[in-house]
């Protein structure tokens, strides 16, 4: 018998498959996960301050209030875009390019004034030479544009051919202008001015995010509008301020609003315009809205009936919530004041978009100036690495 030497390896036999891999999810990696992005600082912006826990609201560092008071949409969509406070400047609405115009009016009487704007946007964007990065100009010229083409949507529905911008007229009373056919009185442009003016930036909101996101990917500034339209018109995001004049109607009169307040929170609805996902305390967009509102020279039944709401709600939501900061948001008087200027309620989310763009556009020109490709991680959470099965 022959010895087989230690150091000569066995005759190669059959290699056995590789074990499959378990099936499974794979480990977490460690890295803190935020849904929705909330609390996670995505950029860095000098536009605006949302101070929820005291209830400010600064543009570049003046307060709301301040700039309602004192500016109008022009000045503070200026103020946005070039930082400087100009409180001369004007911005009154442009034409409506036939191309959009086609296009306005092959959509069905049926189509919402959202989709209708988003439309627009979109088809001005390819009549333009909308070079990147952004601009004012560009800012300035979107932002003039959108309000003639809603207007113009508006008259169609309803039959009617629509207006040309008056050069005299700033965005906003030129806005009503050419969507009633009438100059408005002084009261009325004022309201919707200041309705604008608290409407036009309000920090990485969904829609701002959006826009920031698309303006990244270094696309013009026509889409990125688009995107945000798209994002506001989420119910989730654009409010409902439509469902508080309803819950106004609803209540009737002031002598009713303490029974309708109890009855609807013991019916287990919701208050509409009150509580805000930022704000812990009273909205400042609601307080210089009720401010305008009031100082109007004759105060409609429907505002006494609206601050009556208010008062009410206030006190019953304290006592039944005493651990909630349930205050009251800008729907609350943005209802009212779009109500008062003539406004079907159908027509409020796309005049907020209005008011947007010149926060939208502002966001749009500081991405540009320190651009980095928006590109989040994402922790999978599906199967670990297998084998087709045969």
């Amino acid at each position: 018998m022959t010895d087989t030497p230690t150091d000569t390896p066995p005759a190669p036999g059959p290699v056995a498959p590789p074990p499959a891999p378990a099936l499974g999810k794979p480990e977490a990696d460690g890295r803190p996960y935020s849904p929705g992005l909330e609390g996670v600082v995505a950029a860095e912006s000098a536009l605006g301050l949302v101070d929820g826990a005291k209830g400010r609201l600064l543009y570049r560092g003046y307060a709301i209030g301040d700039l309602v008071e004192r500016g109008t949409f022009p000045a503070v969509a200026n103020l946005l875009w070039a930082g400087q406070w100009a409180p001369a400047t004007r911005l009154p609405t442009a034409a409506v390019p036939d191309a959009v115009m086609t296009a306005l009016r092959a959509l069905p009487a049926t189509a919402k004034p959202m989709d209708a704007l988003r439309t627009a946007v979109s088809v001005w964007g390819s009549t333009q030479e909308l070079a990147w990065p952004p601009t004012v100009e560009q800012a300035r010229a979107i932002t003039a544009f959108s309000p003639s083409a809603l207007a113009a949507f508006a008259r169609l529905r309803r039959g009617e051919e629509p207006i040309e911008p008056d050069p005299e007229l700033d965005l906003v009373p030129g806005f009503l202008y050419q969507l009633n056919g009438e100059r408005p009185d002084d009261a009325t442009a004022r309201a919707l001015d200041a309705y604008f003016v608290v409407g036009a930036e309000h920090g990485l909101n969904a829609s701002t995010f959006a826009c920031r996101v698309i303006t990244a990917t270094r696309s013009d500034l026509a889409s990125a509008v688009c995107g945000a339209i798209g994002a506001l018109k989420g119910p989730l995001h654009g409010g409902a301020p439509s469902e508080v004049v309803e819950q106004i109607h609803q209540v009737g009169s002031p002598e009713r609003a303490e029974e309708w307040v109890r009855g609807a929170l013991a019916r287990g609805e919701r208050l509409m315009g009150f509580g805000h996902r930022v704000y812990r305390a009273y909205d400042p967009r609601a307080a210089a809205l009720r401010k305008v509102a009031e100082s109007l020279p004759h105060k409609p039944e429907w505002l006494e009936l609206a601050i009556r709401v208010e008062d009410v709600a206030l006190r019953v939501l304290a006592e039944k919530y005493p651990d909630r900061a349930l205050k009251t948001n800008v729907e609350f008087y943005a209802a009212p004041v779009l109500m008062g200027v003539g406004l079907t309620p159908d027509l409020f989310p796309a005049t907020f978009a209005l008011a947007r763009h010149a926060g939208w556009t502002a966001h749009a020109i500081e991405q540009a100036a320190a651009n980095r490709l928006i590109r989040p991680d994402m922790r999978y959470t599906g199967e670990a690495e297998r084998p087709l099965p045969a």
